[in-house]
């Protein structure tokens, strides 16, 4: 009696806990579907409301904007393919009475700001009657600077860093860490200066004078950019100007290396004289961004509902 009562006892365990398994897997299916609908609705709306407003704004006289944002590189979003379309569409558009470039930048590659340097010289020669103007956020350093140096006017906070004009190249040496520990390095190479910047080999002097002659020519074209870019509103004679040291936005405008004191609003308003500010920022693909973010809300659904932590 005894080993029948607890056989059914058991059974009805079970029952019971399988129940409540399918239950569990149901609602978290539920939610699951829920969120990916709502996901899938707001994509939506989004793509068809924005659309729909620069539209409008790009048919009337407007202020044009593109932003660049983050450390300048072919992989990133403040690429020169990027920020050159934008500035091509922005120019490109009749109704835009200005351009304003918007950088928040610590530099990045010396290429990449070369190539958008050129090409704002080349817009602003196309298009003598569209002015661009480069307004700086937080940090316009480096090759940002080399960027901004280019448009007809350069704006900046009071608190703003801007400058950086030198070029850099790191390196690490772990050769005294391989000895200590008995590390052997074998690099088979074909040409003697083929691992020339091999971190675990010893510093070689001959190398050494050969990378700092060319980062000494890479520098010499920033220089000159920038000197083209500014002409005699930049003062020379300051020194370190040109030996990578920084500057607040307020001490930048004494020695020439912005304009004035402005914001993005102001500039559009008091300077451009066109208040509505329209963004052609490149950015991905409306649906890429669409997918993007309903692939993190998928994610985040099944990590905390299909596979909840609980605790033990």
């Amino acid at each position: 009696m005894n080993d029948n009562t607890s056989w059914e006892r058991e059974v009805v365990t079970q029952l019971a806990e399988s129940s409540l398994r399918e239950q569990r897997r149901a609602r978290r299916w539920g939610i699951f579907f829920k969120a990916l609908t709502f996901a899938y609705i707001g994509g939506i709306i989004y793509m068809y409301g924005s659309a729909s407003i620069t539209q409008i704004e790009l048919d009337e006289k407007h202020t044009a904007l593109v932003e660049l944002n983050g450390v300048i590189s072919d992989e990133t979003e403040a690429s020169a393919d990027s920020i050159v379309t934008a500035l091509r569409e922005a120019f490109e558009n009749e109704n835009s009475a200005g351009v304003i470039l918007r950088i928040n930048s610590p530099g990045g590659s010396p290429v990449q700001s070369g190539y958008i340097y050129d090409e704002i010289i080349r817009l602003r020669k196309d298009n003598p009657d569209t002015p661009l103007y480069a307004v700086i956020t937080d940090i316009c350093a480096s090759g940002g600077y080399y960027i901004a140096s280019a448009a007809d006017k350069i704006y900046a906070d009071k608190a703003s860093i801007v400058g950086s004009i030198g070029v850099r190249m790191d390196n690490f040496g772990f050769v005294d860490a391989m000895n200590k520990l008995g590390i052997e390095r074998r690099t088979l190479t074909a040409g003697e200066n083929k691992a020339l910047l091999d971190p675990f080999l010893p510093e070689n002097e001959q190398t050494k004078e050969h990378m700092q002659a060319m980062l000494g020519e890479i520098h010499q074209q920033f220089i000159t950019a920038v000197k083209d870019g500014r002409g005699e509103r930049l003062d020379t004679s300051v020194e370190g100007l040109f030996s990578g040291l920084i500057w607040t936005g307020e001490a930048a405008v004494n020695i020439g290396l912005i304009d004035e004191l402005a914001s993005s609003s102001h500039v559009a308003r008091e300077v451009i004289g066109e208040e509505t500010i329209v963004n052609y920022t490149v950015k991905a693909d409306i649906l890429e961004r669409f997918a993007e973010r309903l692939g993190a809300t998928v994610a985040q659904v099944i990590s905390t509902q299909l596979f909840p932590v609980t605790p033990r």
